[in-house]
């Protein structure tokens, strides 16, 4: 037979549980830490620029541009290789570096955007 504080802590467990199970999802099986896969740095995977050959034909190094910008060199290269999607003030000083503007650089190609608005409806010019 069951004591009064075993019959307690069973309530009692069971309520925590069950007002934790919403937030079940959330949390890694194995650690019971918060999934935060996804969360953090913008991604633009699969995104092309203009930055790298911007920054070739002014003949600068990665380096020289991420000192002009302010971030690492590695951020230069994640950002080239459409890694990495920069913030507005990141954009806009690469592009000021650059001499072109963020558009130039960052916009959509012009076949993808031809592509983008043929599925839209809109008319290919």
């Amino acid at each position: 037979m069951a004591t009064a504080a075993v019959c307690r802590e069973r309530a009692t467990r069971g309520r925590v549980s069950g007002s934790l199970d919403f937030l079940s999802h959330l949390l890694d099986t194995v650690s019971g830490l918060p999934d935060i896969r996804g969360v953090g740095r913008a991604s633009a995977r699969g995104r092309s620029n203009g930055v790298r050959a911007a920054r070739a034909v002014l003949g600068l190094t990665q380096a020289d541009l991420a000192a002009a910008a302010g971030v690492t060199r590695q951020t230069v290269v994640a950002v080239e290789a459409g890694d990495y999607a920069p913030s507005v003030y990141l954009a806009l000083a690469i592009s000021a570096r650059l001499g072109r503007s963020v558009e130039e650089l960052f916009g959509q190609q012009p076949e993808a955007a031809g592509a983008a608005s043929a599925a839209a409806g809109g008319e290919q010019r």
